[in-house]
């Protein structure tokens, strides 16, 4: 009876082994979507502290992936670091 028990447990997890792995490859598969259009917003998360006052500003929202720093005191503000998703 243990015996039979084993083999089954075995069977199982190995289904499920193969199963999260053809998941896996299936997502491989799949081609990476075309970039938006010009003129349309895409998601950015970057962080921006102006050298004079010390101001921050976080960017989520941008024309294009690496915008332009904004200005703050008459300044181009420094990037402090982009943070990752």
């Amino acid at each position: 009876m243990g015996n039979a028990f084993n083999i089954f447990l075995a069977v199982v997890v190995g289904l499920v082994i193969l199963r999260i792995g053809l998941t896996m490859l299936r997502g491989l598969a799949h081609p990476i979507p075309e970039p938006p259009p010009a003129g349309e917003l895409r998601k950015v998360k970057i962080m921006y502290r102006c050298s004079v006052c010390g101001t921050e500003v976080r960017m989520t929202i941008a024309p294009d992936i690496d915008p332009e720093p904004p200005r703050h005191c008459l300044e181009d503000m420094d990037l402090v670091a982009p943070i990752d998703e």
